[in-house]
């Protein structure tokens, strides 16, 4: 014992005096990086809502830190293959990702995923989120959220709605409803958002959960009636639109969300600055204001904010894919 003591008290000595050295070297990495270009993984084409919200992060990151912040567009097989290179990438904070509400929803809809959403990935900020409105077509004789229900449980199964394409917010939200006011509205699932909205236009189906960039002015024009905002609260583009839950369906939410996530053993020296730089350039008045004329609303979280949503929207979805049945293969 006297002779493994003062060697214990040895190999203390020399890590509290490698201790400071360490915790100067962390200081030192964050204050460095980014030493190169980043590149920010988009499981999704061009285009889309993903892909334009990693744009403006990405250009606003670059011109904060002073480096190139690239866009990978990496899509296929509803985001996983994008999320799988990021998984599998270094950990060194030079290979983040921008990725939506599908990104919780996917290991519930697939029979094999090759990543886990809550394990594999560090999370850096919630960006911004965007909620549907329940909007019906014209000749549907319902003027409220009770009315529809009411509509629903007379004629089971036949009260459809549109979606754009099975597993995506739109089929959710619309499940979820089924859920909760214990309805069987049936799934038209279309080949995106352009030929869901075609569809319930034409009359094909009767009800969609829209992007609200896409029902706002078909509900100003009078093309199409809207019943209801899936969000928690009310949004500024419809003011006078009630919310789901105010409407008689408590506990209803359902919103698109995007946020930034880096790989599983990031530096938290390198996800702090990010996430500190995030957080300004989402409450600045210029991104507010994009993200409003998109439809959406600018968040800006902290790191435990955002893993506290994670956690939660995987198991909510999990438990409304199971009770629906939904399925992708």
């Amino acid at each position: 014992m006297k002779t493994i003591y003062p060697r214990f008290t040895f190999v203390l000595a020399g890590l509290a005096l490698l201790a400071p050295c360490g915790y100067a070297f962390a200081q030192s990495s964050a204050q460095a990086y980014p030493t190169g270009p980043v590149r920010i993984v988009v499981p999704f084409p061009a285009g889309g809502g993903v892909d334009t919200t990693g744009r403006l992060i990405g250009q606003k990151l670059a011109e904060a830190l002073g480096k190139q912040f690239v866009i990978d567009n990496r899509p296929g097989a509803n985001g996983m293959i994008g999320s799988e290179i990021v998984a599998k990438s270094p950990r060194d904070g030079h290979t983040l990702m921008v990725n939506g509400a599908n990104f919780v929803t996917t290991p519930s809809l697939y029979s094999q995923v090759s990543y886990d959403p809550i394990k594999d990935f560090d999370p850096i900020s919630l960006l911004t989120f965007a909620p549907n409105v329940l909007v019906v077509h014209p000749s549907l004789p319902a003027k409220s959220v009770k009315e529809l229900v009411a509509l629903a449980k007379s004629r089971p199964g036949q009260v459809n709605f549109a979606g754009s394409g099975s597993g995506s917010t739109p089929h959710l939200a619309a499940e979820l409803f089924n859920t909760l006011a214990n309805v069987k509205m049936v799934h038209v699932p279309y080949r995106g958002t352009g030929p869901a909205i075609v569809g319930l236009m034409s009359g094909e189906v009767s009800v969609m959960f829209m992007p609200t960039t896409n029902a706002v002015p078909l509900v100003k024009s009078g093309k199409l009636r809207a019943l209801a905002v899936t969000s928690r609260a009310r949004i500024s583009a419809l003011p006078a639109l009630s919310t789901v839950a105010e409407s008689g369906l408590d506990g209803y939410e359902s919103s698109q969300w995007y946020g930034m996530l880096a790989p599983a053993g990031t530096p938290v020296e390198i996800l702090n600055v990010l996430n500190s730089h995030v957080v300004k350039i989402m409450q600045t008045p210029d991104m507010k204001q994009r993200m409003t004329d998109g439809g959406s609303v600018a968040v800006g979280s902290t790191r435990e904010a955002f893993a506290s949503h994670l956690k939660a929207e995987f198991e909510k979805w999990a438990r409304v894919i199971k009770q629906s049945g939904a399925r992708v293969d």
